[in-house]
């Protein structure tokens, strides 16, 4: 099983929770000061009123200074369950304009395999993951899916963290090292997680093995594919490929990002599930 090519798949569907007018005008809706306070207010809001210092900790690549910008403000603004409640609200406004009809027996079966290998994701040491799997889950199937998909991605993210801090490899240290390993621009990684420029400067040269800590990444995401085997992960894969590709194709908000993503061009290899 290949962890990065099922992370490929769930994580495009769980992106419109953050990356969509959807989202944006949700949080707009209740108060909130820019995109950003809505992002880590809905991010953070499984957590509870959660503050700067443990937001910044679990999100890790942030720079702590953006990360205060929008928190403990946001609670002002409105509760972490009032975030909860949006945020799905926008994912489902989101799901429906991306994909057409969501009520599908595609969707609704890709939901029932997601939901089991969610389950399976361990959570010790996986604070996002643990406080997403301990919400309710949606009954709507497509819903349902992205709470799964969710679960997943914040269990695989909270096991990278885990394995940048294992090899010593900093916050800013660690996206730079994407950057240059990835071509990205530098001064829009600084912009997007809130870094000043000498902060860049002074971990670029830094030494950080970042295969490695992908590759344990890899493998500690394996468990909840394990769990589901292999007939049930391949039927995942099948069934979530055209849902990525869809939500990739017409998501504008995320053409370019901090995570180098781009399932349109790498699902659409000929040959990928052989």
């Amino acid at each position: 099983m290949d962890a990065r090519q099922l992370w490929l798949r769930f994580e495009p569907y769980h992106d419109v929770t953050y990356f969509t007018p959807e989202s944006r005008a949700a949080t707009d809706a209740l108060g909130c000061k820019g995109g950003w306070m809505g992002y880590f207010g809905m991010r953070a809001a499984p957590l509870g009123a959660a503050s700067p210092e443990l937001s910044t900790a679990v999100f890790y690549n942030f720079a702590p200074r953006m990360v205060s910008r929008a928190l403990p403000d946001a609670w002002a603004v409105a509760s972490p369950s009032t975030y909860l409640r949006v945020r799905l609200e926008g994912v489902d406004g989101a799901l429906r304009r991306l994909l057409g009809s969501v009520d599908t027996a595609e969707i609704a079966e890709a939901a029932t395999l997601a939901r089991t290998a969610a389950l399976a994701a361990p959570i010790a040491g996986r604070p996002l993951a643990a406080a997403n799997r301990a919400l309710p889950w949606p009954i709507e199937p497509h819903l349902a899916l992205w709470h799964a998909c969710t679960i997943l991605r914040e269990a695989r993210g909270d096991g990278h963290v885990a394995a940048l801090v294992a090899a010593g490899v900093g916050p800013c240290q660690a996206l730079a090292l994407y950057a240059r390993e990835h071509s990205l621009d530098p001064a829009y990684m600084r912009t997007a997680r809130g870094w000043t420029v000498e902060e860049w400067e002074a971990v670029s040269d830094l030494p950080g093995d970042l295969a490695a800590v992908e590759r344990a990444t890899d493998m500690a995401a394996l468990a909840p594919w394990e769990a589901l085997g292999a007939v049930g992960t391949k039927r995942f894969i099948d069934l979530m490929t055209p849902l990525a590709l869809r939500i990739a194709s017409a998501n504008e908000a995320m053409r370019v990002n901090p995570m180098a993503l781009d399932p349109v061009r790498e699902l659409a290899v000929p040959g990928w599930n052989t």
